[in-house]
């Protein structure tokens, strides 16, 4: 492992002691665990970016009527 260090208000200090106390971990784990789910939601996110881009270059768009039945779907819930 190696050693990171940054500065972080004292609030989110206190919930990060929290939440460890909480969990019984210590504070790297809660802060390793956190970082662990930003990268992975920030990975998905951009290769589902990358996804759509590429299918919009290819000219792959829902038709008007698929945009509108989605739409109509949504509303009745």
């Amino acid at each position: 492992m190696n050693t990171l260090s940054f500065r972080t208000p004292e609030a989110t200090k206190a919930k990060l002691d929290f939440l460890a106390n909480q969990q019984q971990r210590d504070r790297s784990f809660i802060i390793n665990e956190a970082i662990d789910y930003y990268l992975s939601l920030q990975e998905w996110q951009l290769a589902h970016i990358k996804m759509g881009v590429e299918q919009a270059k290819k000219g792959e768009f829902a038709s008007d009527e698929e945009v509108s039945a989605a739409f109509a779907k949504w509303k009745q819930a």
